[in-house]
C-alpha cells in the first residue's frame, strides 16, 4: 500500500513540503497517525526533504524516474523507505529500494546480522540496515507474482545520512549483507547517486511501482519446492495417529469453504499432541497450493525453532517471512491473507506494539485479517497476565464476527514418553485438574526430584552430551542482573557451588536449540511450545504450600517478570480476585515447564515444603 507516489520530477517541487504530506497520505492510505512533533515526522524532514532531495536532483536520473515513500508490504506492518522505479538499458524493470536511517553512531552487537544503536532512550540491538532492505526485497520476489515473473530487477541498499564513520557498519563482519545491499554514508551521496543511475536509465512515469504495489500475492514456486524438500526429509514433522486426522480433517474444512466467505478453525490440544507438527505440515501443503498462508505466533520462541528445523541451518530470510508475530495484523485490511495458521492461540492478547498501544483485540484481528483462520490452543498453559486467547474467547470473536466455527481435538500426545498417566498425575498436583488416581508408578516417564542444584546441573549437563537436546528452565523468580553486567550471576545457591545465568541475548528467540544455551538457564518465554528430551527444572519460591496445596505466590517472583505485569495495579482494585488468577497462572507456568521434556523431568524445589509435597505425590 503506497502512501507517496510521483515521478522523481514531482518528487522534487514537493520536497520542501514533502514531510506534511506523507504525513496526510500515510494517514489517509495506511491510517496511521503521525504527529508533527514525533521522531518520524523529524525523520521525513532530514531524510526525504533533505538527505534524499540531494540525492535525487541530478540530471543523470531521469526526470519521469518513479518514486515511491513509505511503501508497506503487502499484509505486514513493515514500510520500504524509499523507491525509485524506471528500467535498465536493456528494458528491464528496475526497482532500487533505499532504507533511510537518521542513525549517528553504531556498535556492534553479539547477534548475528545486528548491530546497535541509540533508541527508545538506550543502546538496542537491530537489523543491520543492509540485512533489513535485502530482506524486503526478497520478500518482493518471493511474494510478488509481478515481480517474479516480469521479472523486476530489486537493488536494495541504504542511506545512512548521518553517519560518518564506516567501522562499524561496513566491517568485514558483514561483508556477505554489503555484497547483496551496500550502505552509504554522509559523505556518499554520489555513490548512492550512481546506484541509481546505473540501474535507472529510462523512467517509467511510476508503472514499475504501481505494478508491483497491484500485484496479485503468490508465493514462488522455488520456495515452495524447497519447504517441500525440507519437510519430507525431517521426521520431526512427520503426522502421527489422529495428528493426521486433524490435518487431514483441516485440509478438508479449509477445501470446502465457499468462496468470498470465511471461517474458524479450533484445534485444542494438550502438551505435546501435535499442535505445532500439524501447524507447520499446513503450512506447507496450503503454500503448494498457491494460497497466500503464515504461520503465526505471538511468542518468537516457536517461530524462531520451527525456522531453523525445517532450514536445518541458518535461515534464508524468504523462509523467515513466512512466521510471523500476531501483533502484526492490527492495521491489516480484512482478507489480506487466504489462511492465517494461528500456533499457541492461548498466548494472543489485546494490544500490539512495543509499547501495547496498538490495535484492540487480537484474536478479532486475526480474524479479520484471512479468510480461514486455523486457531492451535491449549489453555492450560495461559501464563502471563495479557493472554487472552481462552477457547471461550476464540468461540466469542467467530461468533461476534458472524463467521462459523469447526473444532478439532487432539487426544494422542507424544511428548512425556508419551505417558498420559504422568500428564494426569501433574495436572493433579498442581492442583489443576488431572485424576487423584493417577500414579508415577505406572508411568513410563522418568520424572525425578534432585536434592541439590549443582546435582540438577550435572544430570542435565550428562544427558545433553548425547544429541544437545537437554535444557534447565526456570521460573522466573530471579532477577536478569547478568543482562547489564556481564560478570554477575542471575541465579546462584553458593552452599551448593551453583552460578548461573538466565538465557542471553546472543541466541535470540532460538535458544532452546543453540549449541551453547546448555550453560545458561531458560525460562517460560523461551521454551513455551517447543521441548527436549531431559528437562530441568528450579522451581523457585513463587511456588509454595498452603492449606495442603500447591499455591502460586506472585510476591515471589522477580521484579522484571514482565509476564505478571498488570497485576498490581489489579491487586489494588480487587485483592482476592488479582491474586486467584495470579496463582492460576504461576501454577500453569510450572504445567508448562515440566512438560517440555520428552523423556524425562528432573526438579529442584528452593522451598523445602514444595519438595516434602512433590516427595509425598510421587510416593503415591
Amino acid at each position: 500500500m503506497l502512501a507517496y507516489v510521483a515521478t522523481k520530477g514531482q518528487f522534487l517541487q514537493d520536497a520542501p513540503e514533502i514531510e506534511e504530506m506523507v504525513r496526510a497520505k500515510v494517514e489517509e492510505h495506511l491510517g496511521i497517525r503521525i504527529s508533527r512533533e514525533g521522531s518520524e515526522y523529524q525523520s521525513w524532514r532530514n531524510s526525504l526533504g533533505n538527505a534524499m532531495y540531494h540525492v535525487m536532483n541530478s540530471a543523470d536520473i531521469p526526470n519521469d524516474a518513479g518514486v515511491a515513500i513509505e511503501y508497506r508490504l503487502h499484509g505486514r506492518g513493515q514500510r520500504i523507505d524509499f523507491m525509485v522505479s524506471g528500467h535498465g538499458e536493456s528494458g528491464t524493470s528496475q526497482l532500487v529500494l533505499i532504507e533511510l536511517k537518521q542513525w549517528q553512531e553504531v556498535e556492534f552487537s553479539t547477534l548475528d546480522d545486528h548491530v546497535r544503536t541509540y533508541m527508545h532512550g538506550g543502546l538496542v540491538n537491530v537489523n543491520h540496515p543492509s540485512y533489513q532492505v535485502w530482506s524486503y526485497g526478497r520478500l518482493l520476489h518471493d511474494f510478488y507474482e509481478y515481480v517474479a515473473n516480469d521479472p523486476v530487477v530489486i537493488s536494495p541498499s541504504a542511506y545512512l545520512h548521518n553517519c560518518h564513520v564506516a567501522t562499524v557498519i561496513k566491517s568485514g563482519r558483514y561483508s556477505d549483507l554489503l555484497a547483496k545491499a551496500p550502505v552509504f554514508l554522509a559523505n556518499e551521496r554520489r555513490a548512492l547517486q550512481d546506484l541509481i543511475t546505473s540501474t535507472i536509465r529510462r523512467g517509467d512515469a511510476t508503472s514499475v511501482i504501481r505494478r508491483v504495489e497491484s500485484s496479485p500475492v503468490q508465493v514462488s514456486k522455488q520456495l515452495v519446492d524447497a519447504l517441500e524438500s525440507m519437510l519430507r526429509g525431517n521426521e520431526e514433522f512427520v503426522l502421527i495417529d489422529d495428528q493426521k486426522t486433524a490435518y487431514e480433517s483441516i485440509r478438508e474444512a479449509i477445501r470446502t469453504v465457499p468462496d468470498q466467505s470465511k471461517a474458524v478453525l479450533l484445534v485444542k490440544g494438550g502438551p505435546g499432541t501435535g499442535k505445532s507438527v500439524i501447524a507447520i505440515n499446513a503450512l506447507v501443503d496450503l503454500l503448494a497450493q498457491n494460497l497466500n498462508v503464515r504461520y503465526v505466533t505471538k511468542n518468537a520462541a516457536p517461530r524462531a525453532v520451527y525456522q531453523a528445523k525445517l532450514k536445518g541451518k541458518r535461515l534464508d530470510v524468504a523462509t523467515s517471512n513466512l512466521f510471523v508475530s500476531s501483533d502484526a495484523f492490527h492495521d491489516v485490511s480484512t482478507d489480506a491473507f487466504d489462511v492465517l495458521l494461528v500456533d499457541e492461540a492461548h498466548r494472543l492478547v489485546e494490544k500490539s506494539g512495543f509499547y501495547r498501544n496498538l490495535g484492540v483485540n487480537q484474536i478479532a484481528e486475526v480474524i479479520n485479517a484471512a479468510r480461514v483462520n486455523v486457531f492451535f490452543s491449549d489453555e492450560s498453559q495461559l501464563v502471563t497476565w495479557r493472554d487472552i486467547g481462552t477457547l471461550d474467547n476464540i468461540r466469542a470473536a467467530s461468533r461476534d464476527a458472524g463467521i462459523p466455527m469447526k473444532e478439532f481435538e487432539l487426544t494422542t500426545q507424544f511428548r512425556c514418553a508419551g505417558s498420559s498417566e504422568y500428564l494426569h498425575w501433574l495436572d493433579h498436583t498442581l492442583g489443576l485438574g488431572g485424576d487423584e488416581n493417577a500414579s508415577l508408578r505406572n508411568s513410563e516417564f522418568d520424572f525425578r526430584q534432585i536434592d541439590d542444584p549443582s546435582e540438577l546441573r550435572d544430570f542435565i549437563f550428562e544427558k545433553n552430551q548425547l544429541n544437545n537436546k537437554s535444557r534447565l528452565l526456570a521460573g522466573y523468580c530471579w532477577d536478569w542482573v547478568s543482562k547489564k553486567d556481564s560478570l554477575l550471576f542471575d541465579i546462584e545457591f553458593p552452599a551448593s557451588n551453583f552460578s548461573m545465568k538466565w538465557n542471553l541475548t546472543d541466541d535470540g528467540s532460538a535458544w532452546m536449540i543453540s549449541p551453547t544455551s546448555i550453560n545458561e538457564i531458560g525460562c517460560i518465554h523461551t521454551c513455551q511450545g517447543l521441548e527436549g528430551d531431559f528437562i530441568g527444572v528450579i522451581i523457585g519460591d513463587d511456588l509454595e504450600v498452603v492449606d495442603g496445596m500447591l499455591h502460586g505466590n506472585p510476591f515471589k517472583r522477580s521484579k522484571g517478570d514482565q509476564s505478571l505485569r498488570g497485576f498490581k495495579a489489579a491487586f489494588k482494585t480487587d485483592p482476592e480476585s488479582a491474586l486467584t488468577r495470579a496463582d492460576v497462572l504461576i501454577r500453569n507456568t510450572y504445567r508448562t515447564l515440566l512438560t517440555r521434556g520428552m523423556l524425562g523431568t528432573a526438579i529442584y524445589c528452593t522451598n523445602d515444603e514444595v519438595q516434602q509435597f512433590f516427595d509425598a505425590r510421587m510416593a503415591a
